[in-house]
């Protein structure tokens, strides 16, 4: 049976390119790549002369029978725009689909921004995470935070620049002061990291321009993050409801429990919603 060759392929510099990728892309019969217009600039910075077909998120389920009767032919190769297909890109479908039919399946491996990333987060690299782009949607995105806030592993996301003062923002109030690598323009001539707290992050990105796609390396929780229950933490809030101011009082549970201050917070207000409807 045929195989169908996984290829990655530069995230920006093409030097990236290797060897056998190359080499494959010549020596198969067919290309499935996302966007055509943009591998072809690619295929013929290489001169590869290989015929490309089109394989994208909207036209992928009906392709997926031509790519198949292509692969009963001889050898077929998957791209995407960047990185290694699969990963945040079509192709799992034709993988199933592939499999399903007796053919080989085999990875060319090569770049890929959330490892890079994480490799240079200088973030803990031997247990993590990776959770693909962050939802569009406010209540979504800080539901998927919190669904991650607390796994022991470093977190990997995607993010687009229109979108990254949203979710650093969200992924504050949710997991609280975390340390946090931001990287953009991977391998690119202005590739930049920034290295800090998800508050420094915010703060930051609130000036600088966003520019490019980005990946959030972010640290996992504590060990002992969260060791608080929530009944724990509501009978602090309870012992300080006279006494203390409540932005104030979040802030010192907060600091006190591990809890993120937004978390304690809707506690807060939830007991002193309760209180009052006691009291009337």
């Amino acid at each position: 049976m045929a195989t169908l060759f996984l290829v990655a392929t530069p995230i920006g510099n093409l030097e990236d390119m290797s060897p056998r990728a190359v080499r494959i892309l010549k020596e198969v019969q067919l290309i499935a790549a996302e966007d055509t217009r943009h591998s072809k600039k690619l295929l013929r910075h290489f001169e590869i002369n290989t015929r490309i077909t089109s394989y994208y998120e909207h036209n992928q389920s009906h392709k997926l029978e031509p790519i198949l009767e292509a692969l009963a032919q001889g050898d077929v190769a998957l791209i995407s725009d960047a990185g290694m297909p699969g990963i945040n890109d079509p192709g799992y479908l034709l993988v199933q689909a592939a499999l399903a039919a007796g053919h080989q399946v085999s990875p060319v491996p090569g770049p890929s921004a959330p490892v890079a990333a994480l490799a240079a987060s200088g973030l803990p690299s031997d247990h993590f995470v990776y959770l693909g782009y962050l939802p569009h949607k406010a209540s979504e995105r800080q539901r998927a935070i919190q669904a991650a806030a607390a796994l022991p592993y470093t977190l990997v996301w995607l993010e687009s620049p229109h979108r990254l003062q949203a979710a650093l923002a969200d992924l504050h109030s949710v997991l609280g002061e975390r340390q946090v690598a931001v990287a953009a323009e991977l391998t690119k001539l202005y590739e930049r990291f920034f290295r800090g707290t998800l508050s420094e992050a915010a703060a930051f990105y609130a000036k600088e321009p966003a520019r490019g796609e980005f990946t959030l390396v972010v640290a996992g929780a504590a060990p002992d993050e969260k060791a608080w229950d929530e009944e724990q933490v509501k009978s602090v809030l309870r012992a300080g409801l006279e006494s203390t101011p409540p932005s104030q009082l979040a802030k010192q549970v907060a600091a006190e429990t591990g809890w993120p201050r937004s978390q304690v917070y809707t506690l807060l207000e939830q007991l002193r919603k309760d209180a009052s409807n006691e009291s009337e």
